[in-house]
């Protein structure tokens, strides 16, 4: 059997902000937005809040109107944060508590080409079971499936799950899988908080599939906090917490019986982050990469360039299902590589806004 993990960076639609050719370009979007929703979250919003408020939503181009210019839109659902009279913006709300909101990004369509090219990545990487990083919704999942998949000559997956999690751009994590491996159960993990607060940005939910074979496999699929904006200091202090929660979960799995554990999906940080070190070294979890049959073609990473530096990545396994390993690797057609010419590409690829994802699938095989 063969598991695989994928970041398609949305199916269907897409943040514009991160659709402007570089992470660059859409850097101080993303920051910002990030920035006002957590201002907006405050219990309190003192004059200095007020203040910031303000020049961030000038600066999101929504000084005039909630549905603002191009990136953008302020969602008033339940009271008021504001009124405009003059070109002025007055913050009128209070704090958290004086109204029900938030700034979204807008999305566009993706790149017809593009959504073809993840549909020929997940068929040729050929899984029994596929999990998936910053997919749009469950029914766009779906819809993927039936259709994308027939639309390049390969066959939909009998099960399609995915769970809304936290993020505010609508990117989450689920499943596929095959005739014969089905899923039995799911626990998600959305709500999960510590003493700083809600964990996950998006979810760790936990699929159980029972193989046609009758064994059982418990799938964590992952997406950590991205490096892409906001502080890093913030940024690594959330994944670390995230990875320490996916560490508990696991430990409790296995002490619950399950030997056949997967964790899997974007870490958004390279195996040698302190970020990573519960998951990476405070487990008996085995990155298949260390596997002497997992071939890298010649790049030790997964994003981007594929450097080192950038191997975000991973397939994680539980001793007993690292000891089944006959196989694996990462599978690089779908992704442009900075120059589309550090690997070969699939000929429909003649610009990078056509890539599969800035990310490389990976897989394993088992004798399971």
């Amino acid at each position: 059997m063969r598991i695989a993990s994928f970041n398609v960076e949305s199916l269907f639609d897409r943040p514009k902000a991160m659709n402007l050719g570089s992470w660059a370009a859409g850097k101080p979007i993303l920051n910002k937005q990030a920035e006002l929703n957590g201002l907006l979250g405050e219990g309190v919003y003192t004059k200095a809040f007020k203040t910031r408020m303000v020049q961030l939503l000038r600066d999101l181009g929504l000084a005039n109107s909630d549905e603002g210019h191009s990136f953008a839109r302020l969602r008033q659902n339940r009271g008021h944060l504001l009124k405009r009279a003059g070109g002025k913006i007055i913050i009128t709300a209070h704090g958290r508590n004086d109204w029900i909101g938030w700034v979204e990004l807008k999305t566009e369509p993706v790149d017809e080409v593009a959504t073809e090219n993840t549909a020929r990545v997940i068929n040729d990487v050929g899984a029994d079971i596929q999990a998936v990083v910053e997919a749009d919704n469950r029914v766009a999942l779906r819809e993927f499936s039936d259709a994308m998949l027939k639309k390049v000559g390969g066959a939909p997956f009998e099960h399609v799950m995915l769970i809304d999690g936290n993020d505010l751009r609508g990117i989450d994590v689920g499943i596929l899988t095959r005739t014969g491996y089905e899923l039995t159960s799911i626990a998600s993990h959305v709500e999960d908080t510590d003493a700083v607060g809600r964990i996950f940005s998006r979810d760790c939910p936990a699929y159980t599939i029972r193989t046609p074979g009758g064994a059982e496999i418990v799938v964590l699929v992952n997406h950590l906090k991205s490096k892409g904006f906001g502080s890093q200091a913030a940024n690594n202090a959330l994944r670390l917490r995230q990875a320490t929660r996916v560490k508990a979960i696991y430990d409790g799995l296995r002490k619950g019986g399950h030997a056949n554990v997967v964790v899997c999906g974007d870490f958004n940080d390279v195996p040698t982050a302190v970020t990573l070190q519960p998951l990476l070294n405070g487990t008996d979890l085995k990155d298949v990469s260390a596997h002497p049959t997992f071939v890298d073609g010649g790049h030790q990473g997964t994003f981007g360039a594929c450097s080192l530096s950038e191997k975000f990545d991973y397939i994680l396994l539980s001793p007993a299902l690292f000891a089944l390993v006959t196989g694996g690797g990462v599978f690089r057609r779908g992704a442009w590589g900075k120059t589309g010419k550090r690997w070969p590409i699939y000929p429909s690829m003649t610009k990078e806004v056509q890539a599969a994802s800035d990310h490389c699938a990976v897989f394993v095989d088992l004798s399971l």
